[in-house]
């Protein structure tokens, strides 16, 4: 019984330390509550977007330099509607970590071939930041 009850410590200490983000605890276990970003994605050009066009927004926790950005949350959709284009980005809030920081990609593709992309950080959520953002994507050249 000792055993258990010093390894149950232990497990908690280091859940406690964010050793292990996967760690559920009994009170709240992972994934039971969700957050939100939101916001729209636009582009200045003076052009419409063809059937076909979808959009895909991230939220990436882009904290550790020279390795790829850890995805959180993705969503693509068809695109609809002319600019501005909103989205909805669902995610567990136990993922995030207070001390990184984390932003908000977006592309616009038409038959597999990107045609918009975002060209500034949209840094959202920790360190003050709002959970809400308006994206910028500008035209790749053909």
């Amino acid at each position: 019984m000792r055993i258990l009850t010093t390894l149950a410590s232990t497990v908690v200490a280091f859940a406690a330390c964010g050793g292990n983000k996967n760690v559920q605890t009994a009170d709240k276990p992972a994934g039971a509550t969700r957050a939100q970003v939101t916001g729209t994605v636009f582009y200045l050009e003076r052009v419409a977007l063809p059937p076909g066009a979808t959009l895909t927004v991230q939220l990436a926790d882009v904290s550790i330099a020279d390795l790829p950005a850890d995805v959180i949350a993705a969503e693509t959709k068809p695109i609809t509607t002319q600019v501005p284009i909103p989205f909805s980005l669902s995610y567990d809030p136990q993922r995030i970590i207070p001390m990184h920081g984390y932003v908000v990609q977006a592309r616009i593709e038409v038959e597999g071939k990107l045609r918009f992309i975002n060209t500034t950080s949209n840094p959202v959520i920790t360190n003050g930041r709002p959970t809400t953002a308006d994206i910028r994507v500008s035209p790749v050249s053909q």
